[in-house]
């Protein structure tokens, strides 16, 4: 790894990271401005749904604004800040943390709970230029509604709790990049998920997941399907749901970003799987052979040649909208009876 590159991604974060104070002291008058110096005039700004690819810096603006209107003290706190090249050269900067603040107002039709509450993020930009040319970003809305205690969808088989950041708590690299070390850790990240891909022709067995994960290991998925603990509880309360619902899912490796820094690794893709609902269905969802697609922003952290903790989010507001089913919707009708 050259000292060019290097000092690079240490540009890439910094340039971020004025995104992120922005986000943490949150001011509405200066918030457009930074905003609007920091991304491209024709940036690619792609949303969860209800929001979607935005058309301007302006929207994207709007759309933080509004959540601000909603939490007045909003606050944005970091959990994970990692960059780096993924392996088609592109310069990423991918972030993991959360929203938080006093819910006071309503908010995509979710009622405001009068108490802290907080919607985890994944975001991840592309960089090229010193200016951001595209965002990629997944808020866990679903976890937010949770709260206001109007998650009108079937309830989750992993744990639903305030996700943790790194157990190392050293989420946050600042270090120098280390190349030997990133591509350790992206290697390892890529054979196991080559691995998962044995499943059609070797079943399970043919994953090897102890040979990759920790015994101790973490899989915090999105709200909707929760966490799992150790592989046993990965399996439990995602895998086997997952694989019996939709069993001939298919990553394409040719539209996502593979990216690692120190001891973690990112991937972003838009979307990143296709897949036909079959078998008994998935999240409550019948089988009807619907062919959809996923959006899926993952965060890894390896230890000592395994992975340890893995940060998982999911549209699954997206996923139900492919299935003609309005979660949003849906929801209104809780808030009904709730008002009588």
């Amino acid at each position: 790894m050259s000292q060019a590159l290097a000092a690079q991604i240490a540009q890439n974060k910094k340039l971020v990271q004025r995104l992120r104070a922005a986000l943490y002291d949150f001011d509405a008058q200066q918030l457009p401005q930074t905003i609007e110096q920091l991304f491209a005039p024709d940036a690619v700004i792609q949303l969860c749904h209800p929001f979607e690819t935005l058309p301007s810096r302006a929207e994207l603006a709007e759309v933080f604004l509004q959540l601000a209107s909603a939490i007045p003290d909003l606050e944005r706190r970091d959990t994970i800040v990692i960059g780096g090249p993924s392996l088609n050269d592109s310069q990423w900067v991918g972030c993991c943390g959360y929203y938080t603040g006093s819910f006071e107002h309503t908010w995509l039709g979710i009622p405001a709970t009068g108490h802290q509450v907080h919607l985890r993020f994944h975001e991840f930009y592309r960089i090229e230029d010193n200016q951001i040319i595209e965002m990629q970003a997944i808020w866990d809305i679903p976890e937010l509604m949770m709260q206001a205690n109007v998650w009108p969808m079937v309830p989750s088989l992993g744990k639903e709790w305030h996700v943790p950041g790194p157990a190392t708590q050293d989420g946050i690299v600042n270090v120098p990049y280390d190349n030997a070390l990133a591509d350790s850790s992206r290697n390892l990240v890529n054979d196991m998920c080559n691995s998962l891909g044995n499943y059609a022709s070797q079943g399970v067995a043919g994953m090897q997941l102890e040979k990759y994960w920790h015994p101790r290991s973490s899989w915090y998925g999105p709200s909707g399907i929760g966490t799992g603990r150790g592989i046993e509880g990965f399996r439990n309360w995602h895998q086997i749901p997952f694989l019996n619902g939709l069993p001939n899912r298919v990553g394409d490796a040719s539209k996502g970003y593979l990216f690692a820094d120190d001891h973690y690794v990112g991937f972003t893709a838009w979307p990143g799987m296709h897949m036909t609902v079959s078998g008994d269905g998935w999240l409550g969802i019948a089988p009807a052979n619907q062919n959809i697609t996923m959006r899926s922003l993952d965060f890894w952290r390896c230890e000592n040649g395994l992975i340890r903790e893995n940060w998982v989010l999911i549209d699954l507001l997206h996923v139900y909208k492919q299935l003609n089913v309005d979660v949003l919707a849906r929801m209104q009708e809780i808030n009904k009876a709730r008002k009588r």
